[in-house]
């Protein structure tokens, strides 16, 4: 049969081939997902912030369809492309902070060069000052050959007097632009610490949505039947979530989750934190924390120490004036020995130091562990399931989780975070709220179908 497929078609679609991997590599460029100044991230960083908000959107969609295996199978999919922008995003935060930390650290250089050239020529005025002071007006007076190149040299004296004083303000502004600058710099590198952080739970959650994808899939094996079989076990589950291991970090021995969800229950008792939050943080915390690392502190001095699973000495395991005092103590109290009482490392900047399961570092804990005592009458230990869970409750309480609202309860994991609300770090409240609602499930399942 005669083909009617015109030969200019065929000619437009032969070279449009021949061209398309030129036009690959110009769009590859144009869609690069790299800034390389500080304005480039920040314009980069807008467009991520589109692209997340409609994977969100379309993802409320899809929650709110028919729980068909379609829908659960392109949700996970959409969850899993939106948290992979997420960690593009944070890679361009972290690289943003990077470079607002490379231009303080300029800055600091320049102005610390600054008092050292202004401390040099007050040297150099001050000894003047003191060469001439050290004359009587009668010497200057006989030295001079004219009464006139007396006073000139008087008013010389004067003037680098006014000299000096100018010298010393300038040395002070500069030395206070410089506390100033050194302040900002340890607010960006914790900014760095914390989106380090907030990327490793972003990596963990793509990979356990990815890894519940893949069970899905070979739990149904693609048919709709099963997945509709898979929804009406709840009645099975309740014995299966009771005996799930709830991990934490810094306890040898982890409670099962039946076990962890009666602890949080009591705190609940004493805080108004829901149950559902307070094991939601505490799993937050501790997937950060096995993440960061174990270390022991090695040195009170330097708070210094070594990795335990290496031996790697490391430094900045533990603040020396801040943590370290605290650490000793609340050993002491405990009973254990400080060089050999886990904590957590520390990452590229900032310290290390955060104990147990509710990761408080030692002088956070210092602020609650009378709280706990009052309420257990006992001394507090971080590294205790129940004191951990009582204190983490006690500090949700203080951030405002006890109202019971969403907003409420996400500005306290916020909070309990970093110790504000802070935008940037918005992925670890979204993150709290979505697992407290897992677990407020699960806790549902088990409360109707335990005793049936």
């Amino acid at each position: 049969m005669k083909s009617h497929f015109p030969k200019t078609k065929f000619l437009v679609i032969f070279i449009t081939l021949l061209l398309l991997p030129i036009f690959g590599i110009f769009i590859s460029a144009q869609t690069k997902d790299d800034c390389t100044t500080l304005e480039e991230c920040q314009a980069l960083l807008q467009e991520y912030e589109k692209e997340i908000s409609q994977y969100e959107n379309n993802i409320s969609k899809t929650q709110q369809e028919q729980k068909t295996l379609n829908n659960k199978i392109s949700l996970l999919k959409q969850k899993v492309s939106k948290l992979e922008l997420e960690i593009k995003q944070s890679n361009i935060i972290i690289k943003d902070l990077k470079y607002q930390i490379e231009d303080t650290k300029s800055s600091i250089d320049k102005t610390s060069k600054k008092i050292e050239d202004s401390k040099q020529k007050l040297t150099e005025i001050l000894r003047e000052i003191y060469e001439q002071d050290q004359k009587s007006s009668f010497e200057i007076l006989v030295a001079e050959n004219t009464l006139s190149d007396f006073f000139e040299n008087l008013v010389a004296l004067d003037s680098l007097s006014t000299r000096n004083q100018e010298i010393l303000n300038d040395i002070k502004n500069l030395k206070s632009d410089l506390e100033k600058q050194e302040i900002t710099i340890g607010k960006e590198k914790q900014d760095w610490e914390k989106m380090k952080e907030i990327q490793i739970l972003q990596k963990q959650e793509s990979q356990r949505t990815k890894e519940e994808n893949d069970w899905l899939l070979t739990q149904t094996k693609g048919q709709e039947s099963e997945y509709q079989k898979l929804l009406t076990e709840s009645k099975t589950r309740a014995k299966k979530i009771r005996e799930r291991i709830f991990e934490l970090i810094g306890v040898p021995e982890a409670p099962t989750f039946g076990q962890a969800l009666e602890i949080a229950k009591y705190v609940e008792s004493i805080t108004k934190v829901r149950p559902a939050l307070l094991l939601a943080v505490l799993t937050q915390e501790s997937n950060i924390g096995k993440n960061v690392g174990q270390c022991y502190l090695k040195d009170q001095n330097t708070g210094s120490g070594i990795v335990v699973k290496s031996g790697a000495k490391v430094d900045r395991v533990m603040n020396p004036s801040r943590d370290v005092p605290e650490f000793v103590k609340i050993c002491k109290e405990t009973g254990r020995d400080p060089y050999s009482t886990l904590v957590s490392c520390p990452m590229e900047f900032g310290w290390g130091g955060a104990m147990g399961p509710a990761q408080f570092i030692p002088s956070t804990w210092a602020l609650y562990k009378n709280k706990v005592s009052a309420i257990t009458g006992k001394p507090a230990d971080p590294w205790s399931i129940k004191d951990a869970f009582l204190a983490a409750g006690l500090l949700l309480k203080d951030a405002g989780a006890s109202a019971q609202t969403y907003n409420s309860e996400w500005r306290a994991a916020m909070v309990y975070f970093s110790g504000s609300t802070n935008s940037k770090y918005s992925f670890y409240g979204n993150s709290v709220m979505a697992i407290a609602k897992e677990y407020e499930q699960d806790i549902k399942d088990l409360e109707e179908f335990a005793y049936k």
